[in-house]
């Protein structure tokens, strides 16, 4: 089966390093090193840890006309956030959009100056970028940048480690895009990430990245992080995963994602809508929508995974939602969770009950994120 998965430029180094790997996405990944996920995910939260996410698709988006807001107003169409006022090395989060008001996939654009860098799903980077260049092939060129790793630093040692090899990292606040140099080496940075934590996405030509991720990984406070800390790091900072938290059948308003639409997106904006599915975003936005994503908390030590059916009351009578992703929360040192529920149920307190094994598992509805964020504002 390893075979006939796809292999990220770092491959041999997580073999090296004694990496348990897995398919995901398509690529064959690391899950685990020797610590194992407990360990690693505490190291994230308190010091420091490398992930490898170079299984992600990055696109570079430029306007024909050569000016960039010709492609920030282009890109618009396609999603409902605020590209056209973000500003030369600044990143947003965005919702590729379907027609239903679905969510395609969710991305991260940054503006480079002269082009746009878009950062998709692994699972979802050919057909993004296949739509992506059929939509905008009469304003735009979109290039699959293939040939590009991405390696991401998370947790609160993060800055003064990077800041050995790119002094100017120290500058950056969250959100923030510099083109600099890491260890020697050319590379795009973002501060930004998917653990709640404080730190760093590093996309540099593919054939260099096992010289970067050595030099990171030498530095004190710093260690290697599967997807298995991945997955418990993001879930307590109540960042959703793509096709497991929202998809093509979930709205950004029943996913929780208004704050990714800016004003000038929505009712009354300037640019209003003019995204597909436009119609029914901006009628939940008024009128609210059906489910709601929430956190949710259990009692007891064993996690409710995703797939659980969530229910009004200890007998089962009436479903009211589902968990879409659960697992133990290693510093919340408690099961967390998160999934949809009847609107009317979204309040943090509310009672539910998840279906485990034949049983009803009392859970309450819980306020996200489950960790506070150390976000460098």
């Amino acid at each position: 089966m390893t075979d006939t998965l796809a292999r990220t430029p770092l491959h041999a180094l997580h073999l090296e390093l004694g990496a348990k790997m897995v398919p995901f996405a398509g690529y064959d990944m690391p899950v685990q090193y020797p610590e194992g996920v407990m360990a690693e995910h505490l190291h994230a939260r308190t010091k420091a840890g490398l992930f490898d996410v170079s299984h992600m698709g990055q696109l570079a988006i430029r306007a024909k006309s050569g000016v960039t807001r010709d492609a920030a107003l282009a890109l618009e169409t396609l999603v409902p956030a605020d590209i056209a006022a973000l500003g030369a090395g600044r990143q947003r989060y965005a919702l590729l959009m379907n027609d239903a008001g679905g969510i395609r996939d969710d991305l991260m654009v940054a503006n480079m100056g002269d082009w746009l860098l878009v950062v998709v799903n692994a699972a979802c980077k050919d057909a993004d970028a296949a739509h992506i260049e059929s939509s905008l092939a009469d304003t735009c060129t979109v290039e699959r940048l293939d040939d590009r790793a991405l390696l991401a630093l998370q947790g609160p040692a993060s800055e003064v480690a990077l800041a050995t090899l790119a002094p100017a990292v120290s500058a950056m606040r969250f959100m923030d895009v510099i083109a600099t140099e890491v260890a020697g080496v050319p590379c795009i940075v973002s501060r930004s990430g998917y653990t709640g934590e404080d730190g760093f996405e590093i996309g540099m030509p593919a054939e260099r990245a096992d010289h970067v991720a050595r030099a990171i990984l030498a530095l004190p406070d710093v260690r290697p992080i599967g997807l298995g800390a991945r997955d418990s790091l993001r879930l307590e900072a109540g960042l959703c995963l793509y096709g497991s938290d929202i998809d093509t059948t979930t709205t950004p308003v029943e996913a929780a994602l208004e704050w990714s639409m800016q004003k000038s997106r929505k009712a009354g904006g300037a640019r209003e809508g003019g995204y597909p599915g436009a119609d029914v975003v901006l009628g939940q936005l008024a009128n609210g929508a059906p489910r709601r994503r929430v956190g949710l908390r259990a009692e007891g030590r064993a996690p409710v995974r995703g797939g659980a059916a969530l229910f009004a009351d200890a007998q089962g009578a009436r479903q009211i939602g589902v968990v879409t992703s659960g697992a133990f929360g290693p510093t919340v040192g408690a099961p967390v969770a998160m999934g949809y529920v009847d609107t009317a149920l979204a309040q943090p307190g509310t009672s539910v009950f998840a279906e485990l094994r034949g049983r009803f598992v009392p859970m309450q509805v819980a306020a996200m994120p489950f960790v506070t964020p150390g976000f460098k504002r």
